[in-house]
């Protein structure tokens, strides 16, 4: 058995692990990338969750489905008429399934182009390395051909699971993770979604539009709790009108399955007890880090109270020269908070001091419309007591979004009462996902709303409402 030594080594291949690989590469460290995902012939499938059954074959799907929604509902008023409209699923799967294959096909050649050591397997740790390697640890990789490898600086990328519901294990049949809702090989008559988050909304919507009868089971008493209040209020509206029916303040009791489909026993916000009988059960109740296997406790790798790798402010671990990334520690579980923790930790590895600022990292929802955010929410900033000023632009009010057909939602800001400094910006509504990438921008160089009143802006665009909420702020909207 081989043992071959690396300035620094990182286990997973996810957007924080390739990422935190290719930056210390070319900082100028020699560097391997230990990753376990496999694709269907049992070759590598870098890219984590986030490209393999997540992120990307799940905006391929809600592109699909959404192709198809919009030829059955919405072509007829462009003047285009269809007749015998259908649905090809395994088609539409094996689309998704060469989606995913690029991009993972692309993180190889990316890893090989920057002289990145690829390992195709699980890591794990040994032992602390002998004095030799000062600060270095053994890792063992186990896959197709076993290795072991001593790095002087470990980056541990491992990112999540899915949480399990107790009592209604995962069978990817029936009882579905963010991952067997990728994979139906044909639309449910009745689709039952336990959890109204990103991935509850994201698969429920492709399921929806493509016929499933779905409705969403959701504990907490607010829709989307961690959005804008009034943007998630319009959201609530929007779906609903769609048909996804979405019950809020339920209390599951029992998930039961049956030789067909499953039933799920309830209580709802009235405290009446209800059952749900679908043909197929998607549970997105959250995430977990993904530490199985790593054999922390070879080095005593410390863990905190939830099971993530716990870390400082700058990503580093109790132990000297380990370091942990993305979903696997604390911190927003989205593929560019790891990313951007990826390139620090590479930079701090290197010297550099990097920063990575939590409140501009913006989140989406891709459903239709789309919601996006970055910053403070409204009432984040009533609860802290903070003075602020907000301003609201509607899409109907914008000429582009008329001539889109998609005039659903708002651009909404919310800035300081005094400084005027953008401390929020909420969108739902088209595009939501590109056009916050301007206020990310503006929020990163404190700028102000008046800041994006006074930027001229393309028209007709999307933007444009952009700009009008800004100028909103100071209620001097021009359009609406």
């Amino acid at each position: 058995m081989s043992n071959k030594q690396f300035d620094v080594i990182v286990i997973g291949g996810g957007p924080g692990g390739y990422i935190a690989a290719i930056r210390a590469a070319q900082l100028g460290f020699s560097v391997a990338c230990i990753d376990e995902w496999k694709n269907d012939k049992g070759g590598p499938a870098p890219g984590g969750t986030c490209t393999n059954v997540g992120c990307i074959p799940s905006k391929a799907l809600l592109q699909s489905s959404e192709h198809f929604d919009q030829a059955g509902h919405h072509f007829a008023d462009h003047g285009i008429g269809l007749s015998n409209l259908t649905m090809d699923i395994a088609k539409m799967q094996g689309r998704k399934d060469t989606v995913v294959k690029q991009n993972n096909d692309g993180i190889l050649y990316l890893l090989k182009k920057n002289k990145v050591s690829f390992f195709h397997g699980r890591g794990s740790f040994v032992k602390p390395a002998n004095a030799a390697v000062e600060g270095g640890y053994e890792i063992a990789v186990t896959g197709n051909a076993n290795e072991n490898l001593t790095g002087k600086h470990i980056v541990l990328a491992t990112g999540s699971n899915a949480r399990v519901l107790p009592g209604a294990p995962f069978d990817e049949e029936i009882i579905l993770s963010n991952d067997g809702a990728l994979k139906m090989s044909a639309v449910p008559a009745k689709l039952g979604v336990i959890g109204s988050g990103v991935i509850g909304l994201e698969m429920g919507s492709v399921w929806r539009r493509l016929g499933a009868d779905v409705t969403v089971l959701e504990a907490l008493p607010t829709f989307l709790g961690a959005v804008d209040e009034q943007i998630a209020k319009e959201a609530h509206k929007a779906f609903t009108k769609q048909g996804l029916k979405i019950n809020l303040g339920v209390k599951i009791s029992e998930v039961k399955k049956a030789k067909k489909g499953v039933s799920v026993a309830y209580t709802d916000a009235k405290g009446e007890a209800q059952t749900l009988s679908v043909d197929k059960l998607i549970i997105s109740i959250g995430r977990t880090a993904n530490t199985i296997g790593l054999n922390a406790e070879a080095v005593g790798l410390k863990l905190d109270e939830r099971g993530t790798i716990a870390v400082d402010d700058h990503c580093k671990t109790n132990l000297p020269n380990v370091w942990a990334i993305g979903d696997a520690v604390r911190g927003p579980m989205l593929a560019h908070k790891a990313e951007e923790e990826g390139v620090a930790v590479a930079e701090r590895i290197a010297g550099q001091h990097p920063h990575v600022n939590f409140n501009t990292v913006p989140w989406v929802i891709y459903t239709a419309p789309e919601i996006a955010w970055v910053g403070q929410t409204e009432q984040q900033l009533k609860l802290e007591g903070r003075a602020y000023k907000a301003g609201t632009f509607p899409f109907m009010a914008n000429g582009r979004a008329r001539a889109l057909g998609d005039t659903t939602g708002m651009v909404k800001f919310l800035a300081d009462a005094k400084t005027d400094e953008i401390l929020g910006v909420h969108i739902v509504g088209p595009q939501a996902s590109e056009l916050i990438a301007e206020a990310v921008v503006a929020m990163e160089f404190k700028a102000s709303a008046e800041d994006i009143a006074r930027i001229c802006h393309a028209h007709p665009s999307l933007s444009e409402a952009t700009k009008e909420a800004a100028l909103a702020v100071d209620k001097r909207s021009l359009n609406f």
